[in-house]
């Protein structure tokens, strides 16, 4: 069992990107590095520190129940997209780590599943 996050425009041939729960932890987690801080120290994974600490346009992905809640909004999409395109093309220093190339494809592939639900003006489902 697994999660897809795909656009609600009810499309079976739309782009989607999938994990298995525990994947989809490990590329929050990466994300939340990316931004500076620890996921787990954070309300809602473990820890005590509220979200309106962190200041990062991905809090709406980051803090979103895996397979549960609201769909993320077409303007919710469009403010995550710049960040997450932003850490996609970061400098990885020539990095051949297996790991951290998997976050970089699975963020590439979340950047055109974002864009395609702004152009649709669709949601982010999560299922």
């Amino acid at each position: 069992m697994g999660l897809v996050l795909f656009p609600g425009d009810d499309d079976p041939s739309s782009p989607d990107i999938s994990w298995s729960y525990t994947g989809f932890g490990v590329f929050r987690r990466w994300l939340a590095q990316a931004e500076g801080f620890t996921l787990d120290e954070m309300h809602g994974f473990g820890g005590q520190r509220p979200w309106n600490d962190v200041s990062t346009s991905l809090a709406p992905l980051l803090n979103h129940p895996d397979d549960d809640g609201p769909d993320l909004t077409p303007a919710q999409c469009a403010a995550i997209l710049p960040r997450l395109q932003e850490i996609v093309h970061q400098p990885q220093g020539g990095s051949t780590d297996p790991v951290l190339q998997r976050h970089i494809e699975d963020a590439r592939q979340l950047v055109v599943v974002l864009q395609l639900c702004m152009e649709k003006d669709v949601d982010l489902l999560f299922g």
